[in-house]
């Protein structure tokens, strides 16, 4: 082999061996990097505040699921904070959302307005919204299940009498649909007993949360009947209004933003809804009840005795009280 050959031979196997090298140096570094703990961030080591589980728009009544606490950087904790040991969670039961406020974010004096406060109502209203109050009973008030921050359908109980004998027409017509209910007699929030259960007690008036409009209705429907509330299931939100947006009643526009389209839908779900009423008369429930009013008199006269009711067409001539049926084209 002459020296050429052989020098060549000797750089290949220099240049294989300084790639050998930094191949394994490379691989070797990234495997120790990775067998590495990664270090934990640092916890703050403040105190524990409130903070909010979910996002709390304006007008949300609180509950006891609505915050927890969390350790909070001691430098960042303000004068207005909840700080656990120095506020209980318990007493903000019933409060309202003042001010929105985020999940996870502090909860602090000013964005929450607890029963008794000045304003307190008004900060439970959304905008543009009513409040309005109605007598209920144990009955009619589902036995005092229904407590504030639950949604019911408020439906009109009424008796029909038209002008004309016999018995009235007994009607029942839902009127309104997921309307809220602000407050139960003067409480906002769940009564609860030492060992933290719901106590169920009879109310004899309920505060509701309702548009202008509605609220007329139902001012109106006070002086008819007897008004009645029905609890609605949480599902049903959402099934309705994926009926209105089906029915066309709700249009959403075509080139939203996400967020914004869901804030809109959870503000369109939250109002109440008055069109689409249903009903149901006596004859519904009863073979023996009417399904109609009862008729004037003498718009139905009966026939004289011994004779049969006219075929066809037929004339009334009324002639003060008396009212004569004869057919039409008879002399």
């Amino acid at each position: 082999m002459d020296a050429r050959k052989l020098l060549l031979l000797i750089m290949a196997l220099v240049m294989a061996g300084i790639s050998a090298v930094v191949v394994r140096g490379f691989l070797g570094g990234k495997s120790e990097a990775e067998a590495a703990p990664v270090a934990a961030a640092p916890q703050p080591t403040g105190p524990e505040v409130a903070v909010a589980i979910r996002p709390l728009p304006v007008g949300t009544i609180i509950g006891p699921e609505s915050f927890r606490y969390q350790r909070w950087p001691a430098e960042l904790v303000g004068k207005t904070y909840y700080v656990k040991g120095e506020a209980d969670l318990a007493t903000l039961n019933g409060a309202v959302v003042r001010y929105a406020i985020t999940a996870g974010a502090p909860v602090t004096q000013g964005s929450l307005v607890k029963p008794g406060d000045r304003g307190f109502l008004a900060a439970a209203l959304g905008p543009g919204m009513r409040a309005v109050t109605i007598s209920v009973s144990a009955q009619s008030g589902v036995a005092g299940f229904v407590f504030p921050g639950d949604r019911v359908d408020l439906m009109l109980t009424q008796e029909v009498p038209g002008g004309g004998d016999g018995p009235a027409l007994k009607a029942a017509e839902t009127i309104i649909r997921n309307i809220r209910v602000l407050a139960a007699d003067q409480r906002t929030d769940k009564t609860v007993d030492e060992e933290g259960k719901t106590v169920v007690a009879n109310t004899s008036n309920v505060t509701l949360e309702a548009t202008p409009k509605i609220a007329e209705k139902i001012a109106v429907a006070q002086t008819i009947g007897q008004l009645s509330l029905a609890l609605r299931s949480i599902a049903d939100d959402r099934a309705e209004l994926e009926e209105r947006i089906a029915n066309g009643e709700v249009k959403l526009p075509a080139d939203s933003d996400p967020k914004a389209e869901r804030q809109m839908l959870l503000e369109i779900a939250s109002r109440p809804i008055g069109t689409n009423t249903t009903y149901t008369v006596g004859a519904d429930v009863s073979r023996y009840q009417r399904s109609s009013v009862p008729a004037k008199p003498g718009a139905d006269a009966p026939a004289a005795p011994g004779s049969s009711a006219p075929s066809g067409p037929v004339v009334r001539v009324s002639r003060g009280g008396t009212t004569t049926v004869s057919p039409a084209g008879a002399k």
